[in-house]
């Protein structure tokens, strides 16, 4: 995967930096795997916005991704590599032996026609899945399960990965992305190598009507408001606005809003970096 910086001869390309989609290898996906995506423009059920500066945006279709990885002791063959609108990764077409098609993450590296498989006994490859207590120790690992059977939620996103440290027990040490270390069963499920896309972190939009494009409305910032709408606003002149918070006062960059008593904490090793 590779990023194209385009010649400006629009004032929108002076700085755009896009991906190259060498990999993407159809522009058609699978009809079956397809489901409608309804917008919301940021109202709940009584037409109130609840979430500014959502809205519009392009048409686009959910892909029905399978993040479980149980279909045991049956080879898949990928198919295909295809664009997802809805996350930073790539997908992987897969058509199993008995001739069931499912998408996946699509890991860094995967090409057309290679063997993947998922299940406890399986060999510890780019693709495959299997408990975290039958990997090697050391293996690099995304689309990551914290409840067995649950399907994988941590490091699914583009270039993103994890690590398992060691084993203690029936708990898996695994360091996250964030550089938090924290405990999980052996028996939950990863995937094996690193997740797909990893220059997307690269791209530059290069114009306001991209993010438009995305679904993100404006957004305006707390200190050019008036004090009755933000406690950041008002002022004489262009006043700094006092210490940053959000439209409800709570403290922003760097108060810690995480709950002390929260159940998940006795998982935790080691904090995230700050």
């Amino acid at each position: 995967m590779a990023v194209r910086k385009l010649k400006p001869i629009t004032p929108g390309q002076r700085h755009k930096i896009v991906g190259s989609f060498d990999e993407i290898t159809t522009n058609r996906p699978e009809k079956s795997l397809l489901e409608p995506i309804k917008k919301s423009g940021g109202r709940n059920n009584t037409g109130k916005m609840t979430m500014r500066y959502i809205g519009g945006g392009h048409k686009k279709r959910y892909r029905i991704i399978d993040f479980a990885r149980t279909k045991d002791d049956v080879t898949a063959t990928v198919q295909s590599i295809e664009y997802d609108p809805n996350r930073t990764a790539r997908i992987a077409l897969v058509k199993y032996e008995d001739g069931e098609k499912k998408y996946i993450i699509a890991p860094g590296g995967i090409k057309i026609g290679q063997k993947i498989a998922s299940g406890p006994e399986v060999s510890p490859d780019v693709g495959n899945a299997m408990p975290l207590g039958k990997m090697p120790l050391g293996t690099i690992i995304h689309n990551i399960e914290l409840r067995p059977g649950g399907g994988g939620i941590l490091a699914r996103s583009a270039g993103s990965y994890a690590q398992l440290t060691s084993r203690d027990g029936k708990y898996a040490i695994i360091k996250l992305p964030s550089g938090e270390s924290r405990m999980i069963l052996v028996t939950c499920r990863a995937t094996i190598g690193t997740v797909s896309n990893p220059d997307h972190i690269l791209e530059i939009s290069g114009k306001a009507g991209r993010k438009r494009w995305l679904g993100r409305r404006p957004r305006t910032r707390g200190v050019a408001m008036n004090p009755v709408d933000h406690p950041m606003g008002g002022g004489e002149g262009r006043a700094s606005g006092g210490h940053p918070r959000n439209r409800n006062g709570m403290p922003a960059k760097g108060y810690k809003t995480r709950h002390k008593k929260k159940s998940s904490e006795k998982y935790i090793i080691e904090r995230r970096k700050k």
